[in-house]
């Protein structure tokens, strides 16, 4: 099963395919007694994919049994015993893909002449790596994190740890005067080369950086070196001798705050660019500023769909059956705006009030 999305990845599920290309989402679990559904799940969702295409009548017989193929070969791909939150599985003519994501989807069949790429999009952008640098006196260790976890990673030759004969932690800690060891120059050496390694880490890869411990560790990193200035600190001490849950842990109110921020900031941006008119809402007025690579940041709410049909000058609201309908107009939008260089933000649901589930701030 697939989990990293690369630009060049996500281009290439973007491209079309012959008609029909088959997107079958379901939520999966990580855990008991959640996960004992996820099988009866699957294979009903697959099932209704069949049932979909067996009454398409613009799909040919040969053209149904080589999706078909395609759709039994995937399924049998599925791995559950490693599942995570939500399960993707594409089908085409001569090809099919599996996705497990971090983050779950509503259950859906769609067949369209493109596959269905919102909700990858949605697990990227939420996704939102970052790097954790563990801070102690003779101890630094490096995690990677992401939206459910963190992981120890040995980038930049990490963990940097102290050689003994320059400390003692357990005579320090006998002392009563652990913050004393950030005061001697061995220390300050030890930490300014911690943030010479973590440097080259962000040059190699940028990310947001979190530095988590004492705040006289905090303080030392600051004064020694140049990444804790734009970094995030967290002060909890004891996390680079620590395992994975536990900084996981210590993250969670940080975490929680930024993502409450970070809606904020988007709807803020929102009622700014209303009052600016350079605002759009809805999907009829979003796909046209997306054809036309206008929309600059472009707002979704989670869960948000609709079904709509192109009458000639506008979309509009799709009667059940029309075959001219298009289910999946929100993925089109998006995937428009992400070729065109737009910011995509995907904000829990209600978020975005009366502009329906969709809105944009313009660059013109």
């Amino acid at each position: 099963m697939e989990h990293a999305l690369s630009p060049a990845t996500l281009a290439e599920l973007r491209r079309p395919r012959p008609y029909p290309a088959v997107s079958v989402l379901t939520p999966t679990h990580r855990r008991e007694p959640e996960n004992g559904q996820d099988p009866v799940r699957l294979r009903n969702v697959v099932a209704e994919a069949k049932k979909r295409l067996e009454s398409d009548p613009s799909v040919t017989r040969e053209r149904r049994a080589e999706v078909v193929t395609q759709l039994d070969r995937a399924l049998a791909e599925v791995d559950l015993a490693h599942a995570e939150d939500g399960l993707v599985i594409f089908a085409a003519p001569g090809e099919h893909q599996v996705w497990s994501l971090s983050r779950t989807v509503p259950e859906r069949v769609v067949l369209s002449d493109t596959f269905l790429t919102r909700n990858l999009v949605s697990a990227q952008v939420a996704e939102r790596p970052f790097w954790v640098m563990s801070v102690s006196a003779d101890r630094v260790t490096l995690w990677s994190g992401g939206e459910e976890r963190v992981t120890e990673d040995h980038a930049g030759g990490f963990p940097l740890i102290r050689r003994q004969e320059n400390f003692d932690a357990e005579r320090e800690m006998r002392r009563g005067d652990l913050p004393s060891t950030f005061t001697d120059e061995d220390t300050r050496r030890f930490l300014r080369e911690a943030d010479t390694a973590m440097s080259a880490v962000l040059r190699d890869q940028p990310r947001r950086l979190y530095i988590t411990g004492e705040d006289a560790a905090l303080s030392l990193m600051e004064e020694v070196g140049q990444i804790a200035a734009d970094a995030v600190h967290v002060r909890h001490g004891g996390l680079a001798h620590a395992g994975p849950e536990a900084v996981w842990q210590a993250l969670q109110p940080v975490l929680r705050e930024e993502d409450f921020k970070g809606t904020d900031l988007i709807v803020g941006e929102l009622v700014s660019a209303r009052g600016r008119r350079n605002f759009a809402a809805g999907v009829d007025e979003l796909w046209q500023n997306a054809r036309e690579g206008r929309v600059r940041l472009l707002a979704v709410e989670e869960n948000y769909s609709t079904t709509v049909r192109d009458d000639g000058d506008h979309l509009v609201p799709a009667e059940p059956g029309d075959l001219d309908a298009r289910d999946d107009i929100v993925d089109e939008i998006v995937e428009q705006c992400l070729e065109t260089g737009a910011d995509v933000r995907f904000v829990p649901d209600g978020a975005l009030g009366d502009a329906g589930g969709i809105a944009g701030v313009l660059r013109y």
